[in-house]
């Protein structure tokens, strides 16, 4: 037995090594996996360049992963932590990853809270405008999947937003908004006491301390539910708000009762630094109005070096102030001044008004040397600041939550609400119907208007074609008679006169002599009556050519019988009117004819004048009238005026229209010329 001892032994070591190699390389495996890696990276007690390295680490693994809802999840698991350790370049980056990812998926849950993380980022960085985008778009999304939770955080982050901006009116009513929905969901005691907090400093800036508190200690009474983490230190956030309420009440005993609570929270320092610093500082000002000087200045000192390291420059002025009233008090007032300059300078280099009105003010009361110089840039400083306040506005909406809350009549404000929406859609349907039948009505006109002008072209046309009919007829019979009279006179006479002249050679030279003479008196005669035959048919030829210029002096005759206003035309010889065609003749013949009825009914001329003028290639025609006039930029087109623009565009011609009130008018209408074109065109 002895003898197989020692083997059994060596065997049990052997074996127990083996189970410890096991063991190591599965706890190997298990750190080298992402929740190890995401744990440490959040894990408080390790430092800064620490959680970096296994922040990287866990995104190195997720970034490869397909995406899917838990890569995604993870994404946003990740970005937590570079926003926990205040890295927001990375925090940005991962949640712009996060959100196209999101987009290429069509997971809207997931579109919806990477814009809040957005949001929250562009807050962080006091981009206000764009921080508004993101928690708006995300707002339109909760609404349209019904997230109700996650709509009344959106909300939640708005009116956080819109205080930070001092739009208190806004961000009062989106508390509202959030509390609304939150009172009818289960387990949201988180997000009441964010509703409830806010409002409580919302009214506090407006000084209505009985709502602060009130809207303070239901904040407070929230964290009774344990499920709260007791690490975000809540407690002490709201003891800090309840002192600094009574502070600015200015009962600085009650006050320093609730800072030193504040300052009592477990773990405050380590897991709020800056809630710490915050108090601290709340603490000594409130000790230093009331007299207590025990623990001052190193209360102010202790919170000015925290907020020193942690880069708190906004922070800091309220330290620097604070020190300079300690100072003051304690009539140091070098180092009362030295802490104010300080204040001031580093307030201007901020955005926020506020802090520079602070210390403008300390520095008057500590400087009254220069208080006049601060004075006048605090009163311009201020104006910029002050801003019409809806105060009834703001009410009413307060009191119409706090109403629907006690009576929980929200059924009534539905039904009024499908009212509005039936009575809009009526209106909607109505204002719709009234435009389509004004759209119709307009077309009919626009198509009645053209068969008008289609009558009236045809008859113009039919009025020159029977105008050159008649011509015609009368140039046929003008041929005829001048056929009659060549054959019948002229003809004849000359028969005569040839026989004549042959008998001359019969008789004597004398006797010949005397005849002849008479004979060529009578080719005299002769010639006399061909040059009247041949003046007879150019007239004719100019009456045919002159037609259009016959029926435009018919309507000149009558104008001036029947209007007593003195009418002048005037026609270019250069113009060829056989080159133009029917069309144009027709539109410019309604053109003169609207123009003369515009100035008999409108312009009461005394005098008008109408000139036809060939220039290069083109006609023109131009109308004047010394009547009334008009104001070209304010009178709308009429429908004479309108006849005239449509005539010329049907040519291919251009409207000039000048005019001034009681300065007469000009109308100048310039219509090319087809020199190709001696086609009479049918209409």
């Amino acid at each position: 037995m002895k003898r197989y001892c020692p083997i059994l032994l060596f065997l049990l070591l052997i074996f127990s090594g083996c189970t410890q190699k096991k063991k190591s390389k599965e706890l190997t495996s298990v750190q080298d996996s992402l929740p190890v890696y995401l744990s440490l990276a959040n894990d408080i007690q390790l430092n800064y360049d620490l959680k970096q390295k296994y922040a990287q680490k866990a995104f190195s693994i997720v970034v490869k992963q397909k995406n899917d809802s838990i890569n995604r999840v993870n994404l946003f698991k990740i970005a937590n932590r570079y926003y926990n350790m205040n890295d927001f370049k990375s925090y940005h980056a991962i949640s712009q990853l996060v959100l196209d990812r999101s987009i290429s998926s069509k997971d809207s849950a997931s579109i919806a809270k990477a814009y809040i993380y957005l949001g929250d980022y562009y807050s962080s960085k006091v981009i206000s405008d764009s921080a508004f985008r993101n928690y708006f778009l995300a707002q339109k999304i909760y609404l349209q999947i019904n997230d109700q939770y996650n709509l009344a955080k959106t909300l939640l982050s708005k009116a956080s937003l819109q205080y930070n901006e001092s739009d208190f009116f806004e961000s009062e009513i989106s508390v509202f908004k959030a509390l609304s929905i939150l009172k009818n969901q289960k387990n949201v005691n988180d997000q009441l006491y964010e509703c409830y907090n806010l409002l409580g400093i919302l009214y506090n800036e407006r000084e209505e301390y009985e709502k602060a508190l009130e809207y303070q200690n239901k904040a407070l009474n929230t964290l009774n539910d344990k499920s709260i983490p007791a690490d975000l230190q809540l407690k002490a956030t709201s003891l800090n708000n309840i002192g600094f309420v009574y502070m600015r009440m200015k009962n600085y005993k009650q006050a320093i009762v609730y800072f030193e609570k504040g300052l009592q929270e477990k773990n405050l320092f380590e897991e709020k630094t800056i809630l710490y610093a915050m108090l601290l500082d709340n603490l000594a000002y409130s000790k230093l109005k009331s007299e207590r000087l025990d623990g001052l200045p190193d209360q102010f000192y202790r919170s000015l070096k925290i907020r020193d390291s942690l880069g708190l420059k906004m922070a800091k002025i309220s330290n620097q102030i604070h020190l300079s009233e300690y100072y003051a008090f304690k009539r140091d007032t070098f180092r009362a001044i030295q802490f104010s300059k300080q204040a001031l300078l580093l307030s201007r280099s901020s955005d926020k008004l506020a802090n520079t009105l602070l210390a403008l003010k300390q520095i008057a009361v500590v400087d009254p040397r220069n208080a006049s110089k601060y004075s006048r840039e605090y009163i311009l400083l201020n104006d910029k600041m002050l801003k019409a306040e809806r105060n009834m506005g703001e009410k009413f909406s307060r009191i119409e939550y706090e109403t629907s809350e006690i009576k929980d009549q929200n059924s009534n404000l539905q039904e009024r609400n499908r009212t509005l929406i039936y009575v809009f859609s009526i209106c909607t349907l109505i204002g719709l119907f009234f435009y389509v039948y004004k759209t119709q009505q307009a077309k009919n006109r626009e198509l009645l208007f053209k068969q008008q002008q289609q009558i009236a072209n045809e008859d113009i046309y039919n009025l020159m074609i029977s105008q050159q009919n008649e011509i015609e007829s009368t140039r046929i019979n003008e041929k005829k008679r001048v056929a009659q009279e060549l054959h019948d006179g002229v003809l004849g006479r000359m028969f005569g006169v040839r026989i004549s002249l042959d008998s001359l050679d019969k008789i004597d030279e004398t006797e010949a002599a005397d005849k002849r003479k008479k004979y060529l008196a009578e080719l005299k005669n002769i010639e006399e009556d061909i040059r009247e035959i041949s003046h007879d048919l150019n007239r004719e030829k100019s009456e045919l050519i002159n037609n259009f210029i016959l029926i435009l002096n018919k309507l000149f005759e009558n104008q001036r019988n029947i209007y007593p206003s003195k009418l002048e035309v005037s026609f270019d010889n250069q113009i060829k009117w056989e080159s133009i065609s029917n069309m144009v003749k027709i539109n410019l013949y309604r053109i003169v004819q609207e123009a003369l009825q515009n100035c008999n009914k409108y312009a009461k001329a005394n005098l008008i004048k109408i000139e036809f003028k060939k220039h290069k290639e083109d006609v023109i025609l131009s109308i004047l009238d010394d009547g009334a006039g008009f104001n070209t930029k304010r009178t709308k087109n009429g429908i004479g005026l309108h006849n005239i623009e449509y005539r010329a565009k049907e040519c291919n011609g251009t409207v000039i229209i000048k005019s001034a009130k009681g300065e007469g008018t000009l109308l100048i209408i310039k219509v090319p010329i087809d020199p190709n074109n001696n086609l009479q065109k049918t209409i």
